[in-house]
């Protein structure tokens, strides 16, 4: 009798299944300190994306207002002027935006949306895999919004 490999099967799918990262990358026509105080400031932050109550301070906790979904808690994670901003946004994901100067008045902006996992749903019963989907979209647009307010 040959012994069932039945039981690695079940350890696998007891693994959770990563998403891959949501990552847009842009150049903005914009210093990086133009677009520094838009991605690290509660100010910024809502002429782009959600309002908040956003300090670039690491540990400082803060709402993101996400309009038919009520308020977001958040938690800064990471801060590095004028480059890097981390937060954990929710009970999963973290987002990140990360500046590099490319010349004087051009700057490359990417943003990560990380935390995603196959087998997890959100605070709202939502699989992750649907909501994925549904930002990957969205966050195209928000990125354009935020290099259409810098290039103004």
């Amino acid at each position: 009798m040959i012994p069932s490999d039945n039981h690695f099967a079940s350890d696998a799918s007891a693994a959770p299944q990563p998403l891959p990262d949501i990552r847009r990358t842009i150049t903005l026509n914009a210093p990086i300190d133009k677009a520094w105080k838009a991605v690290s400031t509660a100010e910024g932050m809502a002429a782009w994306f959600m309002p908040s109550n956003m300090e670039a301070v690491v540990g400082h906790e803060f709402l993101l207002e996400a309009g038919p979904f009520g308020q977001s808690p958040c938690r800064v994670t990471e801060v590095e002027p004028p480059n890097r901003l981390s937060f954990r946004w929710g009970k999963d994901w973290t987002l990140t935006f990360e500046l590099h100067e490319l010349e004087p008045g051009k700057t490359e902006f990417t943003l990560i949306h990380s935390g995603w996992s196959a087998d997890q749903v959100t605070e709202f019963g939502q699989p992750h895999s649907v909501v994925r989907e549904n930002m990957a979209g969205g966050w195209v647009g928000i990125v354009a919004k935020l290099a259409k307010l810098l290039e103004a």
